[in-house]
C-alpha cells in the first residue's frame, strides 16, 4: 500500500496549486491538487511533505498541521494513504519552475472550480469547517467517485 502527503500552502486568501499537465502517464494528469508525493523508506510523513514542497516549488515550509488521513481506493491504482496537511508558515521566496506541471496560487473560493477528483472537493471543503483531525474514505472506479465515508 502506498503512502503519500499532500499540502494546501495558504496565503492571502489563496491556496498555491499545482496543474498536473507536464508528466506523461500521471494519475493526476489535468488536474489541480496541494503539493505533495510518495514518502519514501525512512520517512515520516512530515519528512516527505517538507521534502515534496522544496522539491516542487523551492518553498521551505517552517511549520505544517496535520489534518487528516484520506484513503484512496480505486480499481486502476490501488489503495493508497494519503497524509493531508496545511501550512500557512513558510519562507517567502519565487516559485520555481516545477517539473510536474504549474504552479500558480488561486483563490480559495475558486478553487472548487477547477478540475479536480470529486474526493478532492470533499476534504477542501472539510479543511475550512472543521477543526478536528478527520479520516476520510474515498472510492473510485475510474474517474468517478463511487462512495465516501468520513469518520
Amino acid at each position: 500500500m502506498k503512502n503519500s502527503t499532500l499540502c494546501y500552502l495558504e496565503r492571502d486568501g489563496k491556496y498555491l496549486m499545482l496543474h498536473r499537465i507536464k508528466k506523461e502517464n500521471d494519475e493526476n494528469r489535468d488536474k489541480w491538487i496541494g503539493l505533495g508525493g510518495k514518502v519514501e523508506e525512512g520517512e515520516s510523513p512530515h519528512d516527505c511533505i517538507r521534502r515534496e514542497v522544496y522539491e516542487e516549488a523551492g518553498i521551505t515550509l517552517y511549520s505544517v498541521k496535520y489534518r487528516g488521513l484520506i484513503t484512496f481506493v480505486s480499481d486502476e491504482y490501488g489503495t493508497q494513504y494519503m497524509h493531508l496537511f496545511t501550512s500557512s508558515d513558510f519562507s517567502d521566496v519565487p516559485l520555481r519552475e516545477c517539473d510536474e506541471g504549474v504552479l500558480e496560487w488561486v483563490d480559495k473560493r475558486l478553487v472548487p472550480t477547477l478540475p479536480l477528483w470529486e474526493g478532492d472537493k470533499i476534504f477542501l471543503s472539510l479543511l475550512d469547517t472543521e477543526q478536528r483531525h478527520f479520516s476520510l474514505k474515498l472510492v473510485y472506479r475510474g474517474d468517478e467517485l463511487i462512495s465516501h465515508f468520513l469518520e
